[in-house]
């Protein structure tokens, strides 16, 4: 492809060569230049792709695509190579990719969800019902991408925009109609998902998350990057019942619509809502109002469950599915580390979930704690190079709500885990709330099935979907139903 083609949309400056050069690939990472390339040089937050503009010319590439006002390394030769500048090379990867792929994203529905918590949930709802009413779907997503039968682990809730052009590409390779995506606050921040024409953009929720000198700067910050889906969708959907959502919809240039609960006045109202609790599951039941007109019932528990199947509800009635089919699908939709229960005991419930901040692990608690346990055991770590006010936290909310914490390790990364589990201890240590402390995961969750009672419900925090811990930049295997499974077994 000319590389004139490539770069149609983008305000640029030919500062060298030629835009009418062929392009054979495109490519981020400088190891993967070869002849023929466009090397796209993007400053990371641990290096910066314009060092290694002299290798990749070396190596071949026919063009290099910097950004404006970028350090260049001393005595560059360009005299082989095309030197194209763009104010942000972030931005022009989303857009040079997806001219590449021949814009895919054109040719599929495309559905946005953002929020501080919920989104994973509601895409499995939102893929099942569509399914279920015969629509091929495609999932991008914090635990996987999914592209007919074929699951490929995520290693970011959004992909970069790269990745994600190549993803829906092959999505329409494979006979996809339409994609259902989580979009992160983050990606949106660093333009992953710039120039793709959302049909639909969602808004669960918004809570202080993610900031800190790795992620957003403020509350601010990260409250407008998840109002930038907002300027690239056609419907926007909103939780009408969050504190934010005036702001969230403030200006933005789509459709709007708001679901919710206590918000009355929204367009797709739940009421009539119960808790279900038999045959050793945990689950919901409401009614819904408004645009749509049906009676619900869920097999995961909690009122945040409600939401996010209001939330699918509100997006799939856009694509006009019968009411038993959604139905039928919401009560079979279940998602991997989201309240997840796992058969140990027939006096007690165990649960696995994702819960990895204050918010989230109050969320679930309180949630756990309408099913009225003898009691409720909440064992989590927090993990490493993170903001340590997260520790605090999550230590008060257990303190203040479990009846025994069992504090472990997460995720450490480079940080020692009996410094975080300190940290942990000044959080619960405001509390009057008992605790036990276990460095070793695997050893917290054999105490925690060893020293379970009838009546109990027993859920450990933190891990979710993921099936490695890391520690000092490595991962390492650890899946806790596996953990759980060896453990009954050997015992």
């Amino acid at each position: 492809m000319k590389l004139k083609k490539l770069l149609g949309g983008l305000d640029y400056t030919v500062c060298s060569g030629s835009v009418d050069v062929e392009i054979s690939s495109v490519v981020f990472d400088s190891r993967k230049a070869t002849e023929g390339s466009l090397f796209i040089a993007i400053v990371g937050a641990k290096t910066d792709g314009h060092r290694y503009l002299q290798g990749v010319i070396d190596q071949g590439a026919a063009a290099v695509l910097i950004q404006r006002g970028a350090e260049l390394p001393a005595d560059l030769d360009t005299k082989t190579c095309a030197v194209v500048e763009v104010p942000d090379t972030r931005y022009g990867m989303a857009l040079v990719s997806a001219a590449w792929f021949d814009h895919p994203a054109d040719k599929l529905k495309m559905i946005g969800i953002t929020g501080t918590k919920g989104k994973t949930t509601t895409t499995y709802m939102v893929k099942s019902i569509l399914e279920n009413a015969g629509y091929q779907v495609g999932l991008i997503g914090t635990i996987e991408i999914i592209i007919g039968d074929k699951h490929i682990a995520a290693s970011h809730t959004t992909p970069e925009s790269y990745i994600l052009q190549e993803y829906l590409h092959d999505m329409v390779e494979a006979g996809i109609e339409i994609v259902v995506m989580e979009v992160s606050s983050q990606a949106l921040m660093l333009h992953r998902t710039a120039g793709i024409p959302f049909e639909i953009g969602v808004f669960t929720n918004i809570e202080p998350d993610h900031i800190g000198p790795a992620e957003h700067k403020d509350f601010d910050d990260y409250m407008n990057c998840k109002k930038l889906l907002f300027k690239q969708c056609r419907v926007g959907i909103f939780n009408g019942d969050d504190q934010h959502v005036n702001t969230m919809m403030d200006g933005v240039s789509c459709t709007c619509e708001t679901f919710g609960i206590q918000n009355k006045k929204a367009d797709l109202v739940a009421s009539n809502i119960r808790h279900v609790n038999g045959s050793g599951s945990l689950g919901m039941a409401f009614d819904v109002s408004g645009l749509a007109d049906l009676s619900v019932k869920l097999d995961v528990p909690g009122m945040f469950s409600v939401y996010n199947a209001m939330t699918a509800i509100a997006i799939c009635r856009h694509f006009e599915i019968e009411d038993e089919m959604t139905k039928k699908a919401l009560k079979m939709a279940k998602v991997k580390g989201r309240i997840e229960p796992v058969k140990v005991s027939d006096d007690f419930t165990l649960l696995i979930d994702y819960a990895h901040n204050a918010m989230a692990l109050k969320s679930l608690l309180t949630t756990l704690r309408d099913y009225e346990p003898k009691r409720l055991v909440c064992l989590f770590g927090c993990g490493g190079n993170r903001a340590r006010s997260r520790r605090f936290e999550m230590g008060e909310v257990s303190g203040n709500m479990a009846d025994l914490t069992i504090i472990t390790s997460d995720n450490p990364r480079e940080e020692e885990p009996q410094a975080i589990i300190d940290d942990i201890k000044t959080g619960i240590n405001k509390t009057s709330g008992k605790y036990v402390e276990i460095i070793d995961r695997r050893e917290a969750i054999a105490y925690a099935i060893d020293n379970g009672q009838p009546g109990d419900i027993i859920v450990l925090a933190g891990k979710g979907h993921e099936d490695y811990q890391e520690i000092n930049g490595v991962k390492y295997p650890m899946d806790e139903r596996v953990i759980i499974e060896e453990y009954l077994k050997s015992r």
